[in-house]
């Protein structure tokens, strides 16, 4: 998932005020187009960017102490295995933090995050069973189209918006596909 400025939108609405966000990055990855893109995104939106590595899991609680300690507003977590693996624990720092966070996977947002923009998984499990079931019945798998997810969901949690003291806009709440109470 990359963080392109469209991305941003709903969850920039929510915090409007927002200058200043966190990106929380696994640098030992190896994987950097979600982070440039990021980068790219918040010069795009006049966006001051700061960023805070990790490496391994015990690093996710610096790096939110680093974050708060840098005055940021809000919170993105790049998508990574590792960060995904301690979601809730995530969720409990930003929470701790009163950072508001914005997440690639909706699995955070029900471990308690506040917004996630992303795909959605299970549609895209149930798109890969019909390739099986082609591929089952005879069709070779070279000549089936490839697909890329078209739908993005956007899944708010009330819940955590209250406790941080935020009022979701309604005009972002229209636009949400679930929003958790």
């Amino acid at each position: 998932m990359v963080w392109r400025a469209s991305n941003w939108s709903s969850g920039l609405q929510a915090i409007p005020d927002a200058a200043r966000v966190g990106m929380l990055v696994n640098a030992a990855s190896g994987i950097v187009i979600d982070r440039q893109e990021t980068e790219q995104a918040s010069r795009k939106l006049g966006i001051k960017l700061i960023p805070a590595e990790v490496r391994e899991p015990e690093d996710i609680g610096k790096a939110f102490r680093a974050l708060a300690n840098d005055r940021v507003q809000a919170a993105i977590v790049l998508v990574n295995d590792m960060f995904f693996n301690e979601r809730q624990r995530i969720a409990a720092l930003a929470a701790a933090a009163r950072l508001p966070t914005i997440y690639g996977f909706r699995a955070h947002v029900d471990a308690g995050g506040l917004i996630s923009y992303g795909v959605n998984y299970p549609a895209n499990f149930h798109r890969a069973a019909t390739y099986v079931v082609k591929i089952l019945k005879g069709a070779k798998p070279g000549d089936l189209p490839v697909e890329f997810p078209t739908k993005l969901e956007l899944v708010i949690n009330l819940k955590t918006a209250m406790a941080l003291g935020l009022t979701i806009p309604p005009a972002v709440l229209t636009f949400a596909d679930e929003v958790i109470e």
